[in-house]
């Protein structure tokens, strides 16, 4: 027992040691994380006495996804995915019903021995683009902004409608092979298009209002803790808390986590105090950052399992190949037919839609940011044991995570040769300056209302001036009833209570880009928590 617990623990630290290594190594010779990862994990697990792994959906599916999108979730902006929902929605359902469509029919066609509803459900598995991949690939690009938010909404709300599909699916396969019903009904009869958008619509109905209920009362009871460390805690148990009970009531528990995400990523600086959004902020992205980097790595070491599977089952080396070939071709056809189709909807349909659109280069990125992870990996081993060609299905589901990692490999040459406009750096910058003028003055204002006869001038001048006075005060601590330092703290605090309300107002009136406002709301929280650790170093 000791041996064994020795080993888990062992393969835990050099899980973590080699993510760490190749994706710092990764990023300093300019290649993709991703990618490399896989790569040494494939090379590993062909290595004499490396242990075979094998894919457990449900751990990936309840274990790891919840966590990653809720890290994507609450760095993403409410704000700007309500401004792009219309296409968010047009990419999230529009184009994950046409590529199960589309992939569904070539998978049908080129696969042997392979029934419609199997296809359509391999189709489900490989619709939705990964959050992680795609987040990642953009924070590293010079994309437009629009065009960002666009990919990163898609990818979160996408694998809601695709687990939709696959369910849908799989009850067709169950009801094929048994003669009943998933639930269990005898002489179950052909899914109709109208029960699976009801299931659609229930799914969509329980997880964005349980999301909205599991965020609300978390946001109450977290703006009642004033401990980073119990804030926190709360926050790591979030995406399980919303996703696992959305799921038993059979409603989609991406879009629990999602909504919950959003709306807690959005109440933070109003739930929260300033320690525990930064710490909040830097424990997520060191889970997101292991997490993620780790499946990319455990996606690897899967690999021989699931060619041992497609050999066995398969039809042979080269139709296998013919037969891959054919299948990421649909995948990536289907995404670039429909981003030219959306395109040419927005710019040449009803005029009120016209100004809402984007441009053909932005279609073509867009088309090009087709990432499959972590989802079409957990996904394609939920299929049943009764579907036809499960073991090389799964093996087609590799193929295409690996294919559509090594084309988004090729999206900064792609974006160079579209000569796409990169974000107007000068322009945030100076919304950042505009904002932070505005908030300022808020501030003092508030100062203003705060003063009585009994302040200290020098407080006031260095609250004005708010730069070089903390050391001062300590070596001139002043006369009165309260020493300098806590006079200081006292109104500054006040003064950033103002600087935050007028930047959540300008916010909420639209006035600003969500970045400056981050950006802002970032600067006040590093000197409130200056602040507070300075008084509890004059505490000690």
């Amino acid at each position: 027992m000791e041996a064994a617990a020795i080993g888990t623990i062992v393969w835990v630290v050099s899980f973590v040691v080699v993510t760490v290594a190749v994706t710092g190594l990764s990023g300093r010779i300019g290649w993709s994380a991703p990618i490399v990862l896989v790569v040494v994990g494939a090379v590993v697990s062909f290595i004499p006495g490396v242990p075979a792994v094998e894919v457990e959906p449900d751990l990936i599916l309840y274990g790891l996804l919840p966590p990653l999108l809720f890290a994507a979730a609450i760095r993403t902006s409410f704000a700007d995915v309500r401004a792009r929902r219309d296409g968010i929605l047009l990419l999230s359902v529009g184009l994950v019903a046409f590529t199960v469509v589309a992939v569904g029919l070539t998978a049908w066609l080129v696969v042997p021995a392979i029934t419609l509803a199997a296809a359509f459900a391999f189709g489900a598995v490989v619709a939705p683009t990964d959050a992680v991949a795609v987040t990642a690939i953009a924070g590293r690009l010079k994309l437009p902004r629009r065009l960002v938010t666009v990919l990163e909404g898609e990818s979160l709300l996408n694998d809601a409608t695709a687990l939709v599909a696959l369910n849908a699916a799989i009850a067709a396969i169950v009801a094929a092979s048994t003669g009943t019903s998933a639930t269990g009904d005898a002489a179950a009869e052909p899914l109709s298009p109208w029960l699976i958008l009801l299931e659609f619509v229930i799914a969509v109905v329980v997880g964005v209002g349980f999301g909205f209920v599991v965020g609300g009362i978390l946001a109450a009871v977290r703006k009642r803790l004033h401990s980073p460390v119990l804030d926190t805690s709360l926050s790591l148990i979030t995406p399980y808390v919303a996703f696992i009970p959305a799921q038993l009531l059979h409603g989609s528990g991406v879009l629990a986590v999602v909504v919950a995400g959003l709306f807690l990523g959005l109440r933070a600086p109003v739930i929260q105090t300033a320690q525990a959004r930064i710490a909040e902020a830097l424990n997520w992205r060191t889970i997101q950052f292991l997490l993620e980097n780790a499946v990319f790595l455990f996606i690897g070491l899967s690999l021989p399992a699931i060619l041992e599977g497609a050999l066995a089952t398969g039809p042979g080396v080269w139709p296998t190949i013919w037969i891959s070939a054919a299948i990421l071709l649909s995948v990536f056809l289907s995404r670039f037919v429909w981003m030219m189709f959306t395109t040419s909807v927005y710019r040449f349909g009803p005029q009120w839609l016209r100004p809402r659109g984007w441009s053909w280069r932005n279609g073509i990125a867009v088309s090009v940011a087709g990432i499959r992870g972590v989802v079409t990996l957990a996904a394609v081993f939920l299929l049943p044991e009764e579907t036809p060609g499960r073991a090389f299905l799964q093996f087609l589901a590799f193929v295409v995570v690996v294919g559509t990692l090594l084309g988004g490999a090729f999206l900064p040459f792609v974006i160079r040769r579209l000569h796409l406009p990169p974000p107007d750096f000068r322009q945030e910058q100076s919304e950042v300056h505009m904002l932070l003028a505005e908030a300022q003055t808020h501030g003092l204002a508030r100062l203003d209302e705060e003063l009585d006869e009994g302040v200290d001038r020098r407080v006031v001048e260095r609250l004005r001036l708010n730069a070089g006075f903390l050391g001062d005060a300590l070596e001139n601590p002043g006369e009165g009833d309260e020493p300098l330092t806590k006079t200081y703290n006292r109104l500054r605090r006040s003064m950033i209570a103002a600087e935050r309300d007028a930047v959540l107002a300008a916010r909420s009136e639209g006035r600003y880009q969500e970045r400056a406002v981050k950006a802002v709301l970032a600067k006040i929280d590093v000197e409130e928590t200056e602040l507070d650790v300075g008084r509890s170093r004059g505490d000690e």
